[in-house]
């Protein structure tokens, strides 16, 4: 009721509806960022395409920065630009199988083009050389891989990281999802309501990182 009378006096303020649904709306995204959380950031893409021409330009000047190689294929990563990632990597391959990090991004690409059973050994490699790499993401990008051809893979999966990140609501709402999809809605509906414990219990500071997984728990236990 609050929205549609605030939108209903800007409307009549500024007296044109579009641009007053233009002007909500970027409230509402503004309110978000600042104390939710769960829209993803507007000028995150654009960062991320200067710092990718930047590395592409350095790289033209020196192509052989392993460093920059590496750096370059984190960012088209996350861009699911998975081809020219791997290529990358692969380029980088004899000096950089030392290192978790490495190996998780190399399964990251593999995963993204399809080649699960591949990505998966690289994942399990970046583990093996470091338990506890990113924090224990590998597991949670196995879990997600998983999720829809082998369910209860990926449950084991989400089970590892929710050891290494045993105060995260974005483990116990994957887990929910995960026995969602199994079907088993008992057991659904308590990893939704952990998700949201978990959050109320997290300090503060912790707290903005985590509060989109508890939003999303919270509508998906309605739901379960």
């Amino acid at each position: 009721m609050s929205k549609l009378m605030l939108f209903i006096l800007l409307t009549w303020l500024i007296g044109n509806p579009w641009i007053a649904v233009i002007i909500l709306l970027a409230v509402l995204y503004f309110i978000d960022r600042r104390f939710i959380g769960v829209f993803p950031s507007i000028s995150r893409p654009f960062k991320r395409y200067r710092n990718i021409s930047k590395l592409r330009q350095q790289l033209s000047l020196s192509p052989f920065d392993v460093s920059a190689k590496r750096e370059l294929a984190g960012l088209l990563l996350e861009r699911k630009k998975y081809k020219e990632a791997l290529a990358l990597l692969e380029e980088v391959r004899d000096y950089s199988e030392s290192s978790a990090e490495y190996w998780d991004d190399l399964g990251t690409a593999t995963i993204g083009l399809g080649r699960l059973d591949e990505g998966e050994a690289m994942k399990l490699q970046a583990i093996r050389l470091n338990e506890r790499v990113r924090y224990g993401q590998p597991y949670l990008t196995l879990a997600l891989a998983f999720k829809e051809t082998n369910p209860e893979k990926a449950l084991v999966y989400v089970g590892k990281y929710g050891e290494i990140q045993s105060s995260s609501s974005e483990a116990c709402y994957l887990l929910g999802s995960l026995y969602r999809s199994l079907g088993r809605k008992e057991e659904a509906n308590q990893a939704f309501q952990e998700s949201i414990a978990v959050y109320r219990s997290l300090p503060k500071f912790k707290k903005r990182h985590e509060r989109k997984w508890a939003v999303r728990s919270y509508f998906s236990s309605l739901f379960v």
